[in-house]
């Protein structure tokens, strides 16, 4: 695998010239963001290189196995309302983009997950200690590179890290008797996925020393693309295709981590819904006694087809659609028209 060929497949992975650049006044945004890509992979690169030898390959695992820099795209994407992709610019996107590669290594220790990005799970390599702690270490080069370039960014990364903690630990400790199980779910994506989508959509204007007016819009809709993004995330979560989503199908589930379709599922009063319900439960609970996980085929199978599959879809597109709102202080042009189709497209990866 060439050095940059990361990067390279974000067009593959989001269908990124075709959907998000597909608008005649955003395509020759194309090129732009392409180059910028192919800098923050360097940089990457470079970034994650340890003297230490079993931290180095740690370090460069998820890296070298892909991926689809959604954040970094914000980012150079944003960058274009200010003077454009300067180099804080590609050190703010570098920093966002290992701060979410360390995260992937602890949600795999605590969701057991054993495949990410088409390859062993970290944790599945060298087990769960030296996963974590090659998160931790992603965690303060992150920390370090942001710390180059002033107080505001390093409140950006601290604000966005403690929000990342803070869903993962209300994931974990799970909804309690007062609280919407739905909304505090949505809360958790908010904190989880969106709060460093929206940082990465923020940190172009800030780092490109855009207008400061843009800056809030741009956190709310990275926030809200983020959670858009997650939901359909569940859904994919569900596909029977394992080449295409790289990990094992309802991974999440299986783990005992309740996804948007389970929980609408929770929702309804109907007797085959109820059955589906208590069957994935009781699944999950002998897969927690050492079951064979492939007991939830069939059951995870009915849930893909299920009304709380599609209902998942269609608050996907919600969100999308509030995303898109949160442009109307951006003015029409080539960087609206494509942040829009951003919006779009990561609530229709599965379509």
């Amino acid at each position: 695998m060439s050095p940059s060929a990361p990067g390279s497949r974000l067009a593959s992975k989001l269908g990124l010239t075709d959907r998000v650049f597909a608008g005649p006044r955003s395509r020759r945004l194309l090129s732009t963001v392409e180059a910028g890509l192919e800098r923050v992979d360097a940089t990457l690169r470079d970034e994650l290189h340890v003297s230490d030898q079993l931290a180095d390959t740690t370090s460069r695992y998820l890296y070298e196995a892909g991926g689809k820099r959604v954040r970094p795209m914000l980012a150079l994407l944003t960058a274009q309302l200010g003077k454009g992709t300067t180099e804080e610019v590609i050190q703010g996107a570098t920093a966002l983009e290992m701060t979410h590669l360390g995260s992937l290594y602890h949600d795999d220790v605590m969701d057991a997950a054993d495949k990410r990005r088409g390859v062993p799970s970290a944790h599945a390599v060298w087990g769960n200690s030296i996963a974590i702690l090659t998160g931790d270490l992603l965690f303060s080069r992150a920390s370090q590179i942001m710390a180059r370039h002033g107080d505001r960014a390093i409140r950006l990364q601290s604000d966005t890290f403690e929000r990342l903690v803070l869903g993962q630990m209300h994931e974990t400790v799970g909804p309690q008797d007062s609280d919407d199980p739905v909304e505090f779910y949505l809360q958790v994506l908010s904190d989880k996925t969106g709060s460093l989508i929206a940082a990465a959509a923020q940190s172009g204007v800030i780092f490109s020393e855009g207008p400061a007016e843009y800056e809030e819009p741009m956190f709310v809709f990275g926030e809200k693309a983020g959670v858009a993004f997650q939901l359909l995330d569940d859904v994919i979560d569900l596909s029977a295709d394992a080449d295409e989503t790289g990990k094992v199908p309802g991974t999440d589930l299986r783990a005992g981590v309740p996804t948007m379709p389970y929980l609408l599922l929770g929702r309804q009063e109907d007797e085959a819904s109820v059955a589906l319900r208590d069957r994935i439960d009781d699944g999950v609970a002998r897969i927690a006694d050492g079951a064979d996980p492939a007991l939830l085929d069939d059951p995870l199978a009915d849930l893909r087809e299920h009304d709380a599959t599609r209902a998942t879809l269609d608050l996907a597109h919600a969100w999308s659609r509030e995303a898109i709102d949160a442009l109307a202080p951006i003015p029409d042009g080539p960087v609206r028209e494509a942040l829009t189709r951003f919006a779009q497209a990561v609530a229709d990866r599965s379509s």
